[in-house]
């Protein structure tokens, strides 16, 4: 999964011309058209970084910044738009938490300039993945489900974290053994990455019998649904 980045804009034609960059820059965009958008998107998702204008509907750029800086681990860099230029607008949005501010009119290479600057200054890898309230922490070692701590296993982790990375594609049985069993026998531990798989939907899906993140694909293995 690539790492993505939410777009907060009223103005689609600007909304879309940033995220075209994005993507080419190898991110993901999300796109939210005002505040209220904003919060629900960031709920589902956790992106990694988050480039928000200030005028926006419903809910302001600046209600939204506090609402996502105030008492929230994950903390995503957050870049400023707006057109106000003067020194105390900036001040004011770094106050708010914002890690850098851009004024607006702005060169879609600029802004790309200081996403990755900000990504780099503060540390924001975004190793994390989140798939619909699912997110994967690997560097912690953690694993949430709408903001619950999960308990997992070191192979049900494994297993989990490489099924996300590769959302959508198609392992076989004898495959996920070697990503978590790679001195096992296959023969053994083929039985063994059923039973995982068994405990890990009872931990992360609303109904294990009818499973929505971790399907079986008959006659070939499993695969991770990215919703």
């Amino acid at each position: 999964m690539k790492p993505e980045i939410l777009i907060v804009e009223d103005d689609p034609k600007i909304s879309n011309l940033v995220a075209l960059y994005v993507k080419n820059s190898g991110y993901t965009a999300l796109q939210a058209y005002d505040g209220e958008e904003a919060m629900r998107l960031y709920n589902e998702r956790k992106p990694c970084l988050i480039i928000l204008d200030l005028m926006l509907p419903k809910i302001s750029g600046e209600e939204f910044c506090q609402w996502v800086k105030e008492g929230r681990e994950d903390d995503p860099g957050v870049i400023m738009l707006s057109a106000k230029a003067k020194t105390d607008d900036k001040i004011s949005g770094f106050k708010l938490g914002a890690d850098d501010y851009v004024t607006k009119p702005f060169s879609p290479e600029e802004l790309m300039a200081h996403v990755e600057a900000v990504l780099r200054r503060t540390g924001r890898l975004c190793q994390k993945i989140v798939s619909n309230g699912l997110e994967i922490k690997p560097r912690k070692g953690e694993v949430w489900l709408h903001d619950q701590l999960l308990e997992l296993t070191h192979y049900e982790f494994n297993l989990l974290y490489f099924l996300m990375e590769n959302a959508d594609h198609v392992f076989t049985r004898e495959q996920l053994v070697q990503q978590i069993h790679p001195y096992g026998e296959a023969e053994i531990m083929g039985r063994t990455i059923d039973a995982h798989i068994k405990k890990l939907r009872r931990k992360i899906e609303r109904n294990p019998a009818q499973p929505e993140r971790i399907l079986t694909v008959r006659g070939m293995g499993y695969k991770f649904v990215q919703n």
